[in-house]
Formats: C-alpha cells, sequence, structure tokens
C-alpha cells in the first residue's frame, strides 16, 4: 500500500511538471520570445509572420534542448540507483526530465497543428507521437528510466540546427566562415549523439533480453519501447542524409565562388 502510494504521488507529480513545462514553453513563444527577439535581430520584424513563427518556436526548441541535455548528462553521471538497474532503478530524476520532455511536446504539436499550412513537418509529428507512446510508460509506471534518459542526449544537436535557421532568416551568406563552422558542427554533433551512439545503445538493449527485469516489464512497455527506438533512429538516419547533403551543398557553392588562380597570376 505504502508503494502503491508513492507511485501515485510519483506519477501526479510527474504529470504536473508536464503541465508547468507546457504552460513555460508557451509562455516562452507566446510572450518572451516576440518582445526580445526584436533586441537579438533587427532582421526579425522584417520577417513574415510564418518566418516569426518558426524564430519563435526555435527559440524555445533551444531552450527546451539545453535544460533537457544539461539535465540528462547529469542523470547519467551521477544517478547511480539508474545506472545500477537501467531497466527499474528509481526513476524520480528520469521521470522529472522526461516530464520536461513530454511539456514540450505537446507544446510543439500544438503549434504544428495550429500553424500547420505555415510549418507543415509530418516528419517532426512522427517524432512527437513516438516519443511521448514510449514515454508515457516511464511517467505512469518508472519503468527503463537509464535508456528514457539516454535517449535525450539528441538534444544536443538542436541548438546547432536552430543557429543554422537563424542565420539563413537573417540572410547570413552560406560562404561565410561562421556559417560553414556552424554546417560542420551541427554534422559531426549531430552524428555523435544521434548516430554514433546507436551500436552502443542498441548492445545495451539487447543486454537486457531475458533476464528477470525485462521479462517484469510484459509486453505493452516492451513494444513501446522498442518500436520507439526504431522509428526514431530511422528519423534520425533520414535527417543525418539531409544534413549531410545540406553540408555539401554549402561546401560545394564555397568552392565554385573561391576565385581560382592560373599560373600567369
Amino acid at each position: 500500500m505504502v508503494f502503491e502510494a508513492k507511485m501515485e504521488d510519483s506519477v501526479f507529480i510527474s504529470y504536473c511538471v508536464v503541465a508547468g513545462s507546457f504552460l513555460f514553453f508557451q509562455f516562452l513563444f507566446s510572450i518572451v520570445s516576440p518582445r526580445i527577439s526584436p533586441n537579438l535581430s533587427k532582421s526579425y520584424k522584417k520577417l513574415s509572420y510564418g518566418k516569426q513563427l518558426e524564430w519563435d518556436s526555435s527559440i524555445v526548441s533551444t531552450v527546451y534542448s539545453l535544460i533537457v541535455g544539461t539535465f540528462c548528462i547529469y542523470i547519467l553521471v551521477y544517478d547511480d540507483a539508474v545506472n545500477a538497474d537501467p531497466i527499474w532503478g528509481d526513476p524520480f530524476q528520469v521521470k522529472m526530465n522526461v516530464a520536461i520532455t513530454c511539456g514540450f511536446l505537446v507544446y510543439d504539436l500544438l503549434f504544428l497543428a495550429r500553424f500547420w499550412k505555415e510549418m507543415r513537418d509530418p516528419y517532426m509529428v512522427c517524432h512527437h507521437f513516438a516519443v511521448i507512446y514510449a514515454y508515457g510508460y516511464v511517467l505512469n509506471r518508472g519503468v527503463l528510466p537509464y535508456f528514457a534518459n539516454f535517449r535525450l542526449i539528441c538534444e544536443f544537436s538542436t541548438p546547432f540546427v536552430n543557429i543554422r535557421w537563424f542565420f539563413d532568416a537573417i540572410n547570413m551568406p552560406r560562404s561565410s566562415k561562421l556559417f560553414m563552422f556552424n554546417s560542420l558542427a551541427i554534422v559531426v554533433v549531430f552524428f555523435i549523439v544521434r548516430i554514433a551512439v546507436i551500436p552502443s545503445y542498441y548492445s545495451q538493449v539487447f543486454a537486457t533480453f531475458g533476464t528477470e527485469g525485462y521479462i517484469r516489464l510484459g509486453i505493452g512497455p516492451q513494444v513501446a519501447w522498442i518500436v520507439s527506438c526504431v522509428i526514431l533512429d530511422i528519423l534520425n538516419l533520414l535527417w543525418m542524409y539531409d544534413l549531410m547533403c545540406g553540408f555539401y551543398s554549402v561546401v560545394k557553392s564555397k568552392l565554385e565562388r573561391t576565385p581560382t588562380r592560373n599560373h600567369a597570376d
């Protein structure tokens, strides 16, 4: 009875954090960004309505990624209970991080639905629903804390992607050194936190198969865990391909604009 009461309290707290997270990110989008962005860049007021929406959304996602990514690393380093038992370890800190994530995802889904004509991003919708589906088990049952938290490492690539969007929005030349450096940083960081970790992640997943902790999960969480991971990694591979193509086009454009010297010069 005591354990069940604690679980109920933990679930209640988690959903309170989800609600608070949603309200916080909605406040950033609706109030904070429109007020501070004109001071950050004079180009903001010159943007179209759709571009201003994307700008405000990028501000929000950057703040979110820095909060959740930092918390993620802290848990991976210092949460001994989760590291010792990746399936059933004390999930409280992970649940708070996941709750923040779910609040952001709800905000972003409503944002995409409200401004679908301007945004139109079906990949992102699939990504968000897959994450919420899997993280629902973390919030309600406290299972798989290590693996749930590990997936959040990927958020460290988000600020670089948003910076590139800001550069494009203010018409920074793609041949500039700053744009080139950020384009390279996107590819490198995205590869490290989303692609290079795939073998390590799945080796840890496979290591749990057949264990008592894995069997205790039941079919529902097992399916949600594996299916959502596969969907997310397919999306990550597709995005990685798009980033590589984008970086190649930037480098190619830079080389084409570089004047060549002949032997007579």
